[in-house]
């Protein structure tokens, strides 16, 4: 897996899209992945991101108890996975052997990186307690950016196949796939 450092105040680029994310976290011994729905960027800087984690899975026990995390963009190659790392606890055991997910150190905390992805963020989380109990919303400083450079480079995804797109859930077992890129004009011409 070859992986491209992204600057800091990039971050965000790498969620901007909107898209589903693995979330992975670990703490002594145990780990766990989950799928994401509800993520994205907050902050350029430092870089910032928020996610929802419901209080009952193991993923939300690892990350009160480690305080960080990583999200993991997944590609089409991966919706399955995706699917499933959603729907099942990791309680029943090791979801990464489960779903077959190899992975990899991440470099600045201690939730793995899933391989596969085409995009890291390795977050420390923000102690926000109000929000985090009543909303399950967690809020995380990034403190490295990592993505696939066949997919992204010069700070811009760019897709050359289509199992390489990322993924948007949408409800009941649906994804969708990132369309074509365009640019536009910033100023209209008359």
């Amino acid at each position: 897996m070859s992986l491209q450092s992204v600057p800091l105040d990039h971050a965000y680029r790498l969620l901007n899209h909107g898209p589903t994310v693995l979330l992975s976290s670990a703490h002594g011994d145990r780990r766990n992945i989950m799928a994401a729905a509800w993520n994205m960027p907050l902050d350029f800087d430092p870089p910032k991101v928020a996610v929802v984690i419901d209080r009952s899975t193991l993923t939300r026990e690892l990350v009160e108890a480690s305080r960080e995390f990583v999200l993991a963009v997944p590609s089409r190659d991966l919706a399955v996975q995706t699917l499933s790392a959603g729907s099942r606890s990791g309680r029943e055991g090791d979801k990464f052997d489960a779903l077959a997910l190899e992975t990899r150190p991440a470099s600045q905390v201690a939730a793995p990186l899933p391989v596969g992805c085409i995009g890291w963020l390795e977050c420390r989380v923000i102690d926000e307690p109000h929000i985090q109990r009543t909303y399950d919303l967690f809020l995380g400083e990034v403190v490295a950016a990592w993505a696939d450079p066949e997919v992204y480079s010069d700070g811009r995804w760019h897709f050359p196949s289509e199992r390489q797109r990322s993924i948007h859930y949408v409800a009941g077992g649906h994804f969708f796939a990132t369309g074509e890129a365009f640019a536009v004009d910033a100023e209209p011409q008359a």
